[in-house]
């Protein structure tokens, strides 16, 4: 009889103590990988701080005023969109002189350019030609509160507006909804 070339492979049967002597040494190299995982990425430079509120005198507004100059009644600050970085909302007008022309609420940012000095007008909230004037203005949270005093017709005098509304605006889907409650109407 000839000897094989290979001995005998008899004692290479799996049994149930390989199996699970094999399962615990892939148990123990997936713990050990876990381990060595490299920690959180981290930000290699400093932290970005954010841009001071754009200045509402330095913009340039949409207005027709016949050449006279614009006015800034109210200016108010805060992060609307959620970037980091707080926007201006302006409400101006023309400077009359006397009576009270209607008002244009503006949201200004800063150029594009980081240092451009210059605010720029990236939203307009109310047009002028709604023939509006603006109270209580302000921002609560990242939302624009306003109340907006109007003309339920022409024949309203301009000294009494008959028409109150609680407006605000909020900042979704890359523009500003706005939203509205009629106060009271008066006839």
């Amino acid at each position: 009889m000839q000897t094989p070339a290979v001995t005998d492979l008899a004692h290479t049967r799996a049994r149930p103590v390989h199996w699970l002597a094999t399962a615990t040494a892939m148990a123990g190299v997936v713990v050990l990988a876990g381990l060595l995982q490299p920690g959180p990425a981290k930000a290699t430079g400093a932290p970005r701080a954010p841009r001071p509120a754009p200045d509402a005198a330095t913009a340039h507004y949409p207005l027709e005023c016949g050449g006279l100059p614009t006015k800034i009644v109210k200016r108010v600050a805060g992060d609307l969109d959620g970037d980091g970085d707080p926007e201006t909302i302006a409400v101006v007008r023309c400077d009359a002189g006397s009576g009270t022309p209607p008002s244009g609420i503006y949201v200004l940012t800063h150029g594009k350019d980081r240092a451009a000095p210059a605010a720029r007008v990236v939203a307009t909230l109310l047009e002028p030609a709604e023939k509006r004037s603006v109270t209580d203005f302000s921002i609560r949270g990242r939302a624009v509160h306003a109340t907006l005093l109007g003309y339920s017709s022409p024949d309203v005098p301009g000294c009494c507006p008959d028409l109150t509304d609680h407006v605000t605006w909020r900042w979704r889907g890359g523009a500003f909804l706005r939203t509205s409650e009629t106060a009271d109407r008066e006839a």
